[in-house]
């Protein structure tokens, strides 16, 4: 017995999310008593980066080295998640509650007959069955999953967990599913890819913008306090909606579901549509001129007042405060 943990990856490389996925997979495999803890990889990666797998907890890693595969797809994906559940026996799949996750996670849970928890937030708690822990309503409240299928199917929010270093070896086996062309449905046509930024699901550290900065040329006073803070930049949705903003930093119910750290909303009303997306950060500060604005009801600190006068000040005290512990 075994669980299998669909590892994604960024151009050849891994991101937090990744070792974030092995790690649960590895305290799950622990709960259940299983022997190994399988990593699938598909695509072009490098041997150095397979082999980091192991310090976070795999013991084997299954390459499907098909560069078709780089390309996300995922009817492709499925197919390839199920075969390799198949061959290794495993009891328990796990996949990030990403973009790609919640794309295969329904197709793989079909295929394999199997109970499919999405948007996981705990460990599996094995007391009295198989139970995982979810937000449901919007992070409003949570559910208790009780999956009672042979095999189960986990997809895990993102920077839900702290990633530890176990410091183990791993095996590589190359994985050949004979796939034809018929078996992939997206044609890549362009890519745009963005660069030099921490990816909004697992930055620590968000700063966000509404309506309220008034226009995108007025958006340098948040990349300040963004740069100040190393945080990564997001917007609600009528600013992506507006072009005042790329679509990639819209975060909300039909945007981004992020959990950082710290989350610094401005201009923002706090519509229930973004809060959906935002609301379990772990602290949220909120800035806004009107004091009636609802996200004030869900924010751990608020400041009210004109964003153009805060924001400057706010930037310079974390530079100065930053100065002073170098």
């Amino acid at each position: 017995m075994s669980v299998l943990v669909f590892v994604d990856h960024t151009q050849g490389s891994f991101k937090k999310k990744a070792f974030e996925t092995v790690n649960y997979a590895a305290e799950t495999a622990k709960r259940i008593g299983a022997g190994d803890v399988v990593a699938l990889v598909m695509g072009t990666v490098s041997a150095s980066e397979l082999n980091q797998l192991g310090e976070y907890g795999a013991t084997k890693v299954l390459h499907l080295a098909d560069a078709r595969f780089d390309n996300f797809d995922a009817k492709a994906y499925a197919k390839a998640i199920t075969a390799a559940t198949q061959k290794s026996g495993a009891k328990v799949v796990i996949v990030s509650y990403n973009v790609s996750g919640k794309a295969v996670a329904g197709f793989v849970a079909a295929q394999l007959k199997a109970g499919l928890v999405s948007g996981a937030i705990d460990y599996p708690q094995t007391e009295n069955g198989f139970v995982v822990k979810k937000t449901v309503f919007s992070g409003k409240a949570f559910a208790f999953v009780k999956v009672n299928s042979d095999v189960k199917v986990i997809s895990l929010v993102p920077n839900t967990f702290g990633v530890t270093k176990t410091g183990g070896s791993v095996s590589v086996e190359a994985l050949d599913l004979n796939l034809s062309d018929a078996d992939f449905g997206v044609k890549k046509l362009s890519e745009d890819v963005v660069k030099g930024e921490i990816p909004l699901s697992e930055a620590e550290l968000v700063v966000s913008g509404g309506r309220g900065l008034k226009g995108p040329e007025n958006w340098g006073v948040l990349e300040d306090l963004g740069k100040a803070l190393g945080a990564t930049l997001a917007c609600s949705r009528p600013v992506a909606d507006a072009h005042w903003r790329p679509h990639h930093e819209h975060v909300g119910q039909t945007g981004g579901t992020i959990r950082p750290n710290l989350y610094i909303a401005v201009g923002i009303s706090g519509a229930i549509q973004h809060l959906a997306g935002v609301n379990s950060s772990k602290t949220i500060v909120v800035i806004n001129k009107d004091p009636e604005a609802p996200f004030f009801k869900a924010a751990d600190y608020g400041v009210v007042g004109d964003a153009f006068e805060i924001l400057p000040k706010l930037t310079e005290a974390v530079n100065k405060f930053k100065a002073s512990q170098n």
